[in-house]
């Protein structure tokens, strides 16, 4: 008897919220909501058993600011030292002449961001999810007040709930990697924009390591060759965009790709369910500030919620709405600026790599501007 009402009522239990997918942003939404005693039913993915940890040989790698640090250290999730290194420099190159550096100095700060090993942060987040006693790791979606969409991009429920996904195709793929250099880092990101190509280079490991993550930006073709080449010839095709700026370097992992776009949904909200991360957005990966956008809507929807009014539905529409009017400004404004990068760096004609190198030049001797977006990319 007492068996057969235990079962009756594992079968008929209902959540507050049921957050479908277990990435950084979804675990991390889980963990804010559990915070406010809210039930919560986190759905794994099916190649991923319930705790299950992620595959260590993950060559990505999240540039996070302050913002984002802000809320994974109220989680106590942040990475310790050796996996978030601290970005106290980025020096970015155009073709022709043009450059741009940005210092933690000139913002009195620590670091303008940190770049975090991303098997890291996950597993940090899969530790704390684990002995959460408010979320339920469950492998199909639950009954709950609300639906909180996080699969990501490739999100299979969008059409679920009539969700409008507009893709805009950059015919790029960005390939990842990991390396060694022959120097240390020293704590500075690297960008390149040649002929087409975004080349950035993140440091890791901590201040005084060699290693560094790669995000090569490429057209398709260029891409696909790359990913094709022996390591060797692929070293040497990266130091000819590199130079020696960043010593000589040795790949040291396999490399990873995936084609990019800039991607939105028509709308965030619903009666009973919300669309966050990479399951409402996507912008260009140029600016590293992807996940910056998705934790930031965790935090948003978290808050949101915690201050509604007693006698309103989780699963209100017009308290809802309230999140998607406070991200989706944010959300078109960094999309707009990396699109906008993106189609003036793809050029090829010298008449535009004159203009973009001599904007350039006029943005680094703006000491109020190069403030002024060294504090927003920073999260300040």
């Amino acid at each position: 008897m007492i068996l057969h009402c235990l079962l009756k009522w594992g079968m008929s239990k209902t959540f507050d919220v049921c957050i479908r997918g277990d990435g950084v942003v979804g675990r991390t939404l889980a963990l804010l909501l559990a915070r406010e005693r809210l039930r919560i039913a986190l759905v794994s993915r099916p190649q991923q058993a319930p705790g299950e940890l992620p595959a260590a040989d993950d060559v990505r790698a999240y540039a996070l600011n302050s913002a984002s640090r802000k809320v994974l250290d109220a989680l106590r999730v942040w990475p310790d030292a050796p996996f978030a290194t601290p970005v106290r420099e980025m020096q970015v190159w155009g073709d022709d002449g043009g450059q741009i550096d940005f210092t933690a100095d000139s913002v009195a700060q620590e670091a303008l961001a940190w770049i975090v090993d991303v098997p890291a942060l996950e597993q940090q987040l899969i530790q704390a999810v684990r002995y959460q006693p408010q979320i339920e790791l469950v492998t199909a979606p639950a009954k709950a007040a609300l639906t909180v969409i996080c699969e990501g991009k490739k999100s299979a429920s969008r059409d679920e709930f009539g969700v409008q996904w507009t893709v805009k195709a950059y015919a790029q793929k960005a390939i990842a990697a990991r390396l060694e250099a022959d120097m240390p880092h020293q704590g500075i990101a690297r960008q390149w924009f040649v002929n087409g190509d975004i080349v950035a280079l993140l440091p890791l490991g901590g201040s005084d390591a060699s290693a560094v993550a790669l995000v090569w930006s490429a057209s398709l073709e260029r891409a696909d060759s790359l990913e094709q080449m022996p390591p060797e010839q692929f070293c040497a095709a990266l130091q000819a965009i590199c130079g020696p700026e960043a010593g000589q370097l040795q790949l040291t992992s396999e490399r990873a790709s995936w084609p990019l776009a800039l991607s939105n949904a028509g709308h965030w909200v619903g009666s009973g369910w919300a669309l966050a991360g990479d399951a409402a957005h996507t912008v260009h990966p140029l600016s590293g500030q992807g996940l910056n956008l998705g934790l930031a809507d965790a935090a948003c929807l978290a808050e949101v919620l915690a201050q509604r009014e007693y006698w309103r539905a989780l699963g209100d529409e017009k308290l809802l709405r309230r999140y998607e009017r406070a991200r989706k400004a944010d959300v078109a404004t960094m999309g707009a600026v990396t699109d906008g990068l993106h189609g003036l760096f793809a050029q090829s004609d010298g008449r535009w790599q004159a203009l973009r190198n001599w904007g350039m030049k006029g943005f680094s001797r703006s000491s109020l501007l190069k403030r002024w977006v060294t504090r927003q990319a920073a999260g300040l």
